[in-house]
């Protein structure tokens, strides 16, 4: 999916040029679990910098950057989940949307929408090792003017993930086979020690990935463009 990235990437660099000088391009990518949004959002990215970075001096755009943000790192700690009414089904589910810390999400999309950045800001990143989220260890830049943010709740219409949904300028859902979604689904768990072995990957992507991809979808706003996703051997999130 090379050539759909630099298209893509082509096109939000003409689109921040034709945006009001000092304002942001916010983009949310969206997707059901293993179509790929993660690699090819990153792949994004990188196109994107690119482009940016070869401008001429002279150019409107010149010095501006781009950057990911994960919404991985809005999920709830382990010791959050501790505290739920019921912290074993919490567990269970984690990942699904009322294990994430929404509010604290909505107000980080409402600070990028703030007129004339001059601050920098933080934003937590997901560290797998300790399963939880790091907070405050990733930052945005007044000149990171375009903001990629991926994740399975970027467009939702429900609240309060709304507020952040509706301040996106581009919304983005990427459409995938439900049975090749499947097969790298259940070989991720496998391989990323999620899973002890395959019959606990099929649980998990039967009793949690799969009802989480179909509330998504029957919740999230109208995207503004669906991208299809093929079966590429590097794509895996």
């Amino acid at each position: 999916m090379d050539d759909e990235a630099i298209k893509l990437a082509q096109f939000l660099v003409e689109r921040l040029r034709n945006a009001p000088p000092d304002s942001r391009l916010l983009v949310g990518i969206t997707g059901i679990a293993a179509s790929g949004k993660s690699t090819f959002a990153a792949r994004i990215i990188e196109r994107t910098r690119a482009i940016l970075h070869d401008l001429p001096g002279d150019n409107a755009l010149a010095g501006s950057t781009a950057v990911l943000v994960g919404l991985d790192g809005w999920h709830l700690t382990r010791a959050q989940l501790d505290q739920m009414p019921d912290p074993k089904l919490a567990h269970e589910r984690r990942g699904i949307h009322w294990t994430f810390d929404a509010a604290a999400y909505v107000s980080f999309i409402q600070s990028l929408r703030l007129p004339n950045p001059r601050d920098t800001l933080s934003f937590p990143s997901f560290d797998h090792a300790v399963k939880d989220p790091i907070p405050d260890s990733l930052r945005i830049e007044p000149s990171d003017r375009i903001i990629l943010v991926e994740g399975l709740y970027t467009l939702l219409d429900i609240e309060p993930w709304v507020h952040a949904s509706r301040l996106l300028d581009e919304r983005w859902l990427i459409d995938v086979d439900s049975e090749e979604a499947w097969r790298r689904l259940v070989e991720r768990h496998v391989v990323s020690g999620v899973a002890k072995d395959r019959e606990e990957a099929v649980w998990r992507a039967e009793n949690n990935d799969a009802p989480n991809g179909r509330f998504v979808i029957a919740n999230s706003l109208e995207p503004t463009r669906v991208i299809q996703s093929i079966n590429d051997p590097t794509i895996r999130k």
